[in-house]
């Protein structure tokens, strides 16, 4: 049906880029791990995260079926679009050169080191290998499974799709960690997170609005026009926020 995959690609694409951003951040620290204190305990603590996150998702998907769809569109709408608001913010301050691009090589140089001087590294069990490994799977892994959960949450249908968005993302990162061995530093993140902050900016205006028994025109077809308006305000703001951080960088100079 067109109305369901108006619904479900978008979905599918924004769990996808989403959860891609941050199983490449958990990636550069796993790898980190494993090459500093043994691929045991990272790959362990990594497993287990994995492992506690489905749990999560599985157990959480089905029980917002048992509220009322309204409630459940207006409550997770407003924290998808402020969410996606956090993202398209950081994106467009990086784009417009006011803060400085995120950096998976200096990521992974830096845990590395403190990674070595924790000592202790030997051919048993690595209890802060495996702590460490486990600890950023679950931190980066609980923004996938609030984005997934989400979007999942906004309509009949879109659990899955955004279920195997994220899914997919998880199944290219190991494939890239397993062969390249090293942190994913080409990876346009900034960009990966100015797309997924349009999306889920879209997708938390379009469910807030459905909340509130607003009639978009089009029905699931208005997301589009939401995407592409969160897009170019975005891209008016960055030479705005360019000119502004130059101005102040002439005043203060």
């Amino acid at each position: 049906m067109i109305v369901a995959w108006t619904s479900a690609g978008p979905s599918m694409l924004a769990a996808f880029l989403a959860s891609l951003v941050e199983f490449v951040e958990a990636l550069t620290v796993v790898l980190a791990v494993g090459t500093i204190r043994g691929w045991g305990g990272a790959l362990g603590g990594s497993g287990l995260a994995v492992a506690v996150l489905l749990v999560i998702i599985a157990a959480l998907g089905p029980a917002l079926t048992r509220i009322p769809l309204d409630i459940v569109q207006l409550a997770v709408g407003a924290l998808l679009l402020l969410f996606g608001m956090r993202w398209l913010r950081k994106a467009i301050l990086r784009s417009a050169g006011v803060i400085a691009l995120h950096d998976e090589e200096a990521t992974y140089a830096k845990e590395a080191e403190a990674l070595r001087q924790a000592g202790g590294i030997g051919r048993g069990w690595d209890k802060i290998a495996f702590a460490t490994a486990f600890k950023i799977t679950m931190l980066e892994g609980i923004e996938v499974v609030f984005i997934v959960v989400a979007i999942g949450a906004g309509g009949v249908g879109l659990f899955v799709p955004a279920s195997l968005g994220a899914l997919a993302a998880l199944l290219v990162v190991v494939a890239l960690g397993l062969a390249v061995h090293r942190p994913l530093a080409s990876i346009p993140e900034n960009t990966l997170k100015f797309v997924v902050g349009v999306l889920l900016a879209a997708f938390g205006t379009f469910w807030v609005g459905e909340g509130i028994g607003v009639a978009w025109p089009g029905a699931d077809w208005s997301i589009l026009g939401l995407v592409a308006g969160f897009f170019v305000v975005a891209m008016f703001t960055i030479p705005l926020c360019r000119a502004r951080a130059g101005t102040r960088v002439s005043v203060d100079g």
